[in-house]
C-alpha cells in the first residue's frame, strides 16, 4: 500500500536538472457538494501516481493521475449514482518564470497534493452526475421514475388558461 500524504516534500527527492521520478502515493480527497447534494469519494483515500521532473532553474514539472469514483444521488432521477472519472493533471512550477509558470500547489519545494488532487477531480467532473448515461429522470407531472415507468407513460395535457376564452367561440 502506498503512503498516505496531504503534502509532499519535493526537495526530499534530491533530483538534479533533467532527472525524474515516479511515485505511487495515497491522498484523501474531501467530499463535493454539487446542487445541494453531497458526493463522497469511494474510497475517500485514492491511490495516485505522481510523476516529478526537475527543470533547469530549480523548478518542477508535475503530472498527477488517478481514477476516482464518486457516490451520491443521480442529478436526474435521484437514484444512487457511482460514476468514475479518470484524472490526468499537469502543473509546472518554475520560480521566476512568471504567472504562467507558477503553480498554486507548489510553495517552495512543498507540493500540496491533497488540494491539487481535489481541484483536478473537480475540473474533470461533468455538469451532471448521473446513475447512467441514458437516465430518463423523473416525470415533471407525477414524479415517477421514467427509468422504471412503462414506455407509454404520459399525462393528458391541461389546456393553457390563457386560451380558455377561445374555447367559447362557436362557428355556426
Amino acid at each position: 500500500m502506498a503512503p498516505a500524504t496531504d503534502s509532499f516534500d519535493l526537495a526530499g527527492l534530491r533530483l538534479s536538472s533533467g532527472e525524474g521520478r515516479r511515485l505511487h502515493l495515497e491522498v484523501a480527497i474531501d467530499p463535493f457538494e454539487l446542487g445541494g447534494e453531497r458526493y463522497v469519494l469511494q474510497p475517500p483515500s485514492q491511490p495516485v501516481r505522481l510523476d516529478v521532473s526537475r527543470t533547469i532553474g530549480n523548478g518542477y514539472v508535475l503530472r498527477l493521475r488517478f481514477v476516482a469514483r464518486l457516490g451520491g444521488p443521480c442529478m436526474r432521477c435521484l437514484a444512487p449514482a457511482t460514476p468514475h472519472f479518470e484524472v490526468d493533471a499537469r502543473e509546472v512550477a518554475q520560480p521566476g518564470g512568471g504567472d504562467e509558470l507558477e503553480s498554486p500547489y507548489v510553495t517552495g519545494d512543498e507540493l500540496h497534493l491533497r488540494d491539487w488532487a481535489r481541484d483536478a477531480l473537480a475540473l474533470s467532473l461533468p455538469t451532471q452526475l448521473l446513475c447512467r448515461a441514458q437516465c430518463a429522470g423523473l416525470c415533471a407531472i407525477c414524479g415517477a421514475d421514467l427509468n422504471l415507468a412503462a414506455s407509454d407513460h404520459e399525462h393528458a395535457s391541461e389546456p393553457d388558461p390563457r386560451w380558455a376564452k377561445l374555447s367559447e367561440l362557436r362557428f355556426e
